[in-house]
């Protein structure tokens, strides 16, 4: 359920701390101590025309698997959206109802502000399913959220730190195995009309910033070269 390896923790830190939760269509890499999915990694593949519009569940619910730790309520009057990482949308187009729900529990769950959450955010989850999953066979998707060194939390919740910003990683392979990359950092504050280009960023970068190595099973050779570069051409 990961490409090139499950992220790993490039020191023995605390805040990189995870617990690994697995559900049906994607993978966490949740922290307690934070109270977010420090990573989430999930596939998408070209959705089917007469794949069903599920409707979408009225309720996010506690992860058991996290004692419940965290319930939708921490969010309530916070002025955070309940942000998903492995997206709502996508998620049941491709893999159905089940999955679906999953993506509504809470150790999926970052705070966001509004006008991230329903404008920008909403975009990039959009064009990863409707334009890079028409460009390739099948694209994998990192992402999670990144925190700078001071610590904020939701005025509702002690238990749930608020990101600075969230970060996107895509791997997409081609019909012959080819792999091409694209890596976005998206801040908190970031502005609703902004072209999701502003972002883009090498995945050294996130991998700086989120203290994770990503792609590490890949021949060491073409690791160097994929997390250095920047190329938007097979994307956009």
């Amino acid at each position: 359920m990961a490409f090139a390896g499950i992220p790993k923790a490039m020191d023995n830190s605390i805040q990189t701390y995870t617990r690994i939760f697995r559900n049906s269509a994607y993978m966490v890499g949740y922290s307690d101590i934070k109270g977010n999915p420090l990573w989430v990694v999930y596939k998408l593949t070209p959705p089917s025309e007469n794949a069903p519009r599920l409707k979408r569940p009225e309720n996010f619910n506690a992860d058991w698997r996290n004692f419940g730790f965290i319930d939708s309520n921490d969010y309530t009057n916070s002025g955070y959206d309940r942000g998903h990482m492995a997206p709502n949308h996508a998620i049941s187009l491709l893999y159905g109802k089940q999955a679906q729900i999953e993506t509504f529990l809470m150790t999926n769950i970052t705070p966001q502000k509004p006008s991230l959450n329903q404008k920008l955010w909403q975009r990039l989850e959009e064009i990863e399913l409707e334009s890079f999953t028409s460009k390739f066979k099948e694209v994998w998707v990192y992402t999670g959220s990144l925190f700078d060194e001071k610590i904020t939390h939701l005025k509702s919740s002690r238990f749930v730190e608020i990101p600075d910003a969230f970060y996107k990683i895509y791997a997409g392979i081609e019909e012959n195995g080819t792999i091409k990359v694209l890596a976005v950092i998206v801040p908190q504050n970031a502005k609703t009309n902004d072209r999701i280009e502003k972002y883009i960023v090498s995945i050294d970068e996130v991998e700086r910033r989120s203290g994770f190595d990503f792609l590490h099973q890949l021949e060491d050779s073409l690791e160097i070269i994929l997390e250095k570069e920047i190329n938007l051409a097979p994307w956009f």
